[in-house]
């Protein structure tokens, strides 16, 4: 049975210095705010261990130690072994990092499916393919969700329409575990289930997948191994720690589909070191490693990351330390997660999307899923268009809550195939996007909902006044 762990979001917000402004952060999507604890750990590598790893001298075996605690933390967020993480700059670099060291292994002929979701998993496989123009590409297109067809807005990711879309020759299915505009959690494991039967059946040479995790990560506990995924990625600055990619690669995959990236002379094969051509931030790396500490915290038992000492003389430093209390971490994330799903949707999702939709009259319409009640997929990333505004009405509403304080966009996201296709056409391709974590309170909620209340009133009744 689950254990009741509320969340204390008066001590949550003591986390975070920027809350303090009073300012009301609405563009979460964008990037959340910043740990104190992560600034603290990236000012103490600076300070105290702003060496090379892998020497003797103190300095040096400070850093490597630090390194190999970032390495590990990040591992218990992805539930892999700390062979099969890596960091990068941004997720867009590591996804092209490994688009150029997985070419060699897609045959003249295969296929790669993709979506119109963020660029960062579309736009390496799109200049794969025009390297590679007898390697094809196939799109994975959102369709209308069941019962909600009176909003034409009102789209997902379905498992439906892409298994036809998988032949013998497909090769890779590239998507979004979330996505940045429509804001409902995949069933990951659902889909890639179903999809590797298609492919057996269809008898594909290999099929692998890789998952943009960015837009999810904030919301709920990753999991790789039971999703069955063989690549996937977030960002770190989503999920309130340092602006750093870090990226998942199955171990097999390592062994099988990529060439390495790195030094001929190096030693980094079957591990994701093959992807770090010249290394990583390693200052944002040991910062990073805060923001799992940060996550036990909210569970009920508050249990701290235990390293320990391989007994393999040859192992590589990642692979030196095993996490000795790994399920223990693991079980601990869950926990925290379910409670911030939980908040969130009562919080956040129920009354935004409650709202939205009583403003159907004046035109607003929710992009993604804006069923009543939500469902349990659906996380605090809600955009919407209001029909009858012409160019510049979702930058007119936005403007408005910028008066008041409060941060929230418009635009496409870097989610360009998806909204060039939403129709109607929207107007500058622009949609308003309200976007929140667990940080954000039930105050701060109703103080967005009446100024949107008050933006959209103003700008269509301004609309009106000019079309008479």
């Amino acid at each position: 049975m689950r254990v009741d762990t509320s969340l204390d979001i008066e001590d949550i917000r003591g986390h975070f210095p920027a809350l303090k402004s009073g300012f009301l952060f609405g563009d979460n999507s964008g990037g959340s705010q910043v740990l104190s604890e992560v600034a603290s750990r990236t000012s103490d590598y600076l300070l105290e261990s702003s060496v090379s790893g892998g020497a003797d001298y103190p300095a040096s075996q400070l850093a490597s130690k630090r390194i190999v605690e970032a390495i590990a933390s990040a591992a218990v967020l992805w539930n892999a072994s700390p062979a099969e993480v890596l960091f990068g700059p941004s997720s867009t670099a590591v996804v092209n990092n490994i688009a150029l060291a997985i070419d060699n292994d897609i045959n003249d002929g295969e296929e790669i499916i993709t979506t119109g979701e963020h660029e960062s998993n579309a736009t390496p496989w799109k200049r794969l393919v025009k390297r590679r123009p007898n390697v094809n590409l196939k799109f994975w297109n959102h369709t209308p969700i069941a019962g909600r067809e009176s909003n034409p807005y009102a789209v997902e990711l379905s498992a439906n329409a892409l298994l036809p879309l998988i032949t013998e020759r497909t090769r890779l299915i590239a998507f979004s575990a979330t996505s940045n505009i429509l804001g409902t959690a995949n069933d990951l494991k659902e889909i890639i289930r179903r999809a590797r039967e298609v492919g057996r059946r269809k008898g594909v040479r290999k099929l692998e997948f890789i998952v943009d995790c960015v837009a999810f990560s904030p919301h709920r506990r990753i999991d790789v191994k039971d999703w069955d995924v063989d690549y996937a990625y977030f960002s770190f600055y989503k999920i309130f720690g340092p602006h750093l990619g870090t990226a998942f690669v199955r171990e097999s995959a390592l062994r099988t589909s990529l060439t390495s990236l790195v030094h001929h002379f190096l030693k980094v094969e079957g591990t994701s070191g093959m992807l770090l051509p010249g290394g990583h931030g390693a200052e944002t790396v040991y910062g990073s490693s805060a923001v799992l500490p940060y996550l036990l915290s909210l569970s009920s038992w508050k249990p701290t990351m235990v390293l320990q000492l391989k007994s393999d003389p040859e192992a590589s430093q990642r692979q030196r330390y095993d996490v000795a209390n790994f399920a223990e971490l693991r079980a601990a994330l869950g926990e925290t997660f379910e409670s911030i799903a939980e908040y969130e949707q009562k919080t956040h999702v129920e009354p935004v999307i409650q709202f939205l939709r009583s403003k159907w009259d004046r035109g607003v319409r929710v992009v993604g899923d804006d069923s009543l009640p939500v469902r349990a997929d659906r996380t605090p990333t809600i955009s919407f268009v209001v029909l009858g505004l012409g160019s510049g009405g979702s930058r007119r509403i936005v403007q408005h809550l910028d008066s008041s304080k409060i941060g929230i966009r418009n635009g496409y996201f870097y989610t360009y195939g998806l909204v060039s296709s939403l129709q109607p056409p929207i107007p500058d391709m622009n949609v308003v996007r309200v976007s929140f974590v667990h940080y954000t309170t039930e105050d701060e909620i109703r103080r967005v909902i009446r100024a949107l209340d008050s933006a959209i009133n103003a700008v269509t009744s301004a609309e009106a006044s000019n079309n008479v």
